[in-house]
C-alpha cells in the first residue's frame, strides 16, 4: 500500500481539528449556522496568513484559535479546553503527530532544532574560561558571576535574531553591544576575591544583566522597537520566561539530587563532575530552553505571569496596607539597617512587577472594575511605602556617610517612586473617567528607558567614578 503523502496527513489533520472547533460552536444555542460559517470563514483566512507565513497546519490552526479567541468567548473556551495538545503539536514537526515526524524523515522543527544547537552553544561557552584556568567555583572567584550574561543573553538574542529574522544591520549592532560590553566589564581593574570585592563589582554583577536584556528586546521585536505593543510583548516574555527557568531549574534540582544519590550508593563522589560541568552548563542552555518553550506555547494558551500577578494583587496590597496603617498606628519608622532596606527595595521591586504584568494582560477598552480600585490601592501604598523607605536611606547616608551601594539604593528609590507617582496619577484619571487605560500602558512602556538607563549608569559608570571601590 503507497504510503500516504505528508501534506494530505497535514491537510486531513487540519479539517479534523477545524471539524471539532466547527461542533464546539454548534453546541451554544446562542449561535446560528450562519454565525458558524462566518466565524469559520474568519478562521480559515487566519490559518492560510499563518500558512503563508511558513507555519505548519498544525501551529497556523492553533494560533488563529488563539486569534479568534479575542473576538469569540467560544473559540477561546475552545482554545482552553484542547490546550492539552500544545505540547505535541509545537514540539513534533509540521508533518503531523504519531508517525508523521518518522515518515518524513524529521524529529524536530527548524525552530526546535536551533533553539537545542543554541543551548548547547551556551553550555560549551561556558566552559572555555575554564581552559584558561578559570573555575566555575564563586567561593573563588566572582569572573563567573560577573559574566553571566555575555554566556547566555547573547544565544537568546541570536535565537531572536534567526526566527524573526534580524536585519543585518541590526545583527551587528547587537553583536556589538554585547561585544563592547563584555570588553569594558572585564578591562574594569576589579577585585574578584570574593570577600576582597569592592561594593561597585556588586552593584555591576546586578545591574549589567538588566541593561544588557534591552538588547535582546530589540532582537525580540526584531528591530521594531517603537510602539508600545511590541514592548509590551517583550515584557510579557520577560515575566514567562523567568517563570519557565525557575521551572527547569526546579525540575533539574530534582536530577542533580537524584544523581548524588544514585551514583552516592555506590560510592563514587560526583560533585567534582556536576560542580564542573553540569551545573554551569545547564544554567547556561536552560535560558535558551526556557526562551524556546516561552515562544513555543505562548501563541496559544494564556501566559501564566499576568495570571500569578493578579492573584497576588489582592494579597500584596492587603499587606502593604496593612503595614502603612501599623506604622501610623504604633509610631514606628523603617529601620535603617541595610537589610531591612535591601527587603523593602525588594518588596517595590516585585509591586512594579505586579503592576506591569497585570496591566499587559488588561483590555485597555474595557471599563473601570474592582480590580482596577485594587491595583491603585497597590500603588498608593507602595508609594507611600517607598517615600518612607528614601526617608530612612536619607537618614542612612546622613548618618554614615555616601557610598556606592547606598547612592545606587537612593537612585534606585527615586526611579521606582517616579514609576509609581505616575502610575498613581493616570489610574487615578482612568478610574474617574478623565483618561484612557492606553496612557498607563504607553507610561510603562516608555519607562522601560529610564530603568534600563539607570541600570547602564550603575553597571558601567558607578565603578570608574567611584574608583572602582
Amino acid at each position: 500500500m503507497k504510503p500516504e503523502h505528508p501534506e494530505a496527513r497535514a491537510a486531513d489533520s487540519l479539517e479534523t481539528q477545524v471539524d471539532a472547533w466547527r461542533a464546539h460552536l454548534r453546541r451554544s444555542r446562542a449561535i446560528t449556522d450562519a454565525d458558524v460559517a462566518e466565524l469559520e470563514d474568519h478562521l480559515r483566512e487566519q490559518i492560510a496568513s499563518l500558512d503563508a507565513q511558513g507555519l505548519s497546519a498544525d501551529e497556523a490552526f492553533l494560533v488563529a484559535v488563539k486569534r479568534m479567541g479575542a473576538i469569540d468567548a467560544l473559540t477561546r473556551e475552545f482554545a482552553r479546553e484542547h490546550s492539552d495538545r500544545l505540547w505535541k503539536q509545537l514540539v513534533l514537526s509540521g508533518d503531523g503527530m504519531g508517525g508523521g515526524a518518522e515518515a518524513s524523515g524529521t524529529h524536530g522543527s527548524p525552530r526546535t532544532w536551533v533553539a537545542l544547537a543554541l543551548a548547547v552553544a551556551a553550555g560549551a561557552a561556558i566552559k572555555v574560561p575554564a581552559l584558561f584556568g578559570v573555575a566555575f567555583d564563586p567561593d573563588q572567584s566572582l569572573f563567573y558571576p560577573l559574566n553571566i550574561g555575555f554566556f547566555t543573553l547573547p544565544f537568546i538574542a541570536a535565537y531572536f535574531a534567526w526566527e524573526r529574522p534580524l536585519p543585518a544591520r541590526s545583527r551587528a549592532w547587537l553583536a556589538a553591544a554585547f561585544g563592547l560590553a563584555a570588553v569594558l566589564v572585564n578591562a574594569f581593574p576589579f577585585s574578584l576575591s570574593p570577600g576582597d570585592e569592592p561594593d561597585t563589582v556588586v552593584l555591576t554583577m546586578l545591574h549589567l544583566p538588566i541593561a544588557l536584556w534591552l538588547a535582546v528586546g530589540v532582537a525580540y521585536v526584531g528591530g521594531r522597537w517603537r510602539g508600545s505593543e511590541k514592548r509590551m510583548d517583550f515584557i510579557r516574555f520577560t515575566g514567562e520566561l523567568f517563570i519557565y527557568f525557575v521551572l527547569i531549574g526546579l525540575g533539574g534540582g530534582v536530577l542533580i539530587g537524584l544523581t548524588f544519590a544514585l551514583f552516592g550508593a555506590i560510592g563514587l563522589d560526583v560533585e567534582p563532575l556536576v560542580q564542573s560541568w553540569i551545573l554551569p552548563c545547564g544554567i547556561a542552555g536552560a535560558t535558551v530552553v526556557a526562551t524556546w518553550l516561552v515562544e513555543a506555547k505562548q501563541s496559544v494558551i494564556e501566559n501564566m505571569a499576568p495570571v500569578l500577578a493578579r492573584t497576588f494583587i489582592p494579597l500584596f496590597a492587603l499587606v502593604l496596607l496593612a503595614f502603612v496603617v501599623t506604622m501610623a498606628a504604633t509610631g514606628r519608622g523603617i529601620d535603617v539597617e541595610r537589610e531591612i532596606l535591601i527587603a523593602v527595595d525588594l518588596l517595590l521591586v516585585v509591586v512594579f512587577g505586579l503592576l506591569l504584568y497585570s496591566i499587559s494582560a488588561r483590555d485597555p477598552l474595557a471599563p473601570p472594575g474592582l480590580f482596577d480600585w485594587l491595583q491603585l490601592t497597590l500603588v498608593g501604598t507602595a508609594l507611600v511605602v517607598d517615600v518612607l523607605a528614601l526617608w530612612a536611606i536619607g537618614a542612612r547616608i546622613s548618618d554614615f556617610g555616601f557610598t556606592p551601594n547606598r547612592i545606587a539604593a537612593l537612585g534606585m528609590n527615586v526611579v521606582l517612586l517616579v514609576n509609581l507617582a505616575g502610575s498613581a496619577v493616570r489610574y487615578a484619571r482612568f478610574l474617574r473617567g478623565g483618561g484612557g487605560f492606553t496612557r498607563l500602558w504607553n507610561w510603562q512602556m516608555s519607562y522601560l528607558y529610564v530603568l534600563a538607563g539607570w541600570a547602564a549608569v550603575v553597571a558601567f559608570l558607578f565603578p570608574p567614578l567611584f574608583g572602582f571601590r
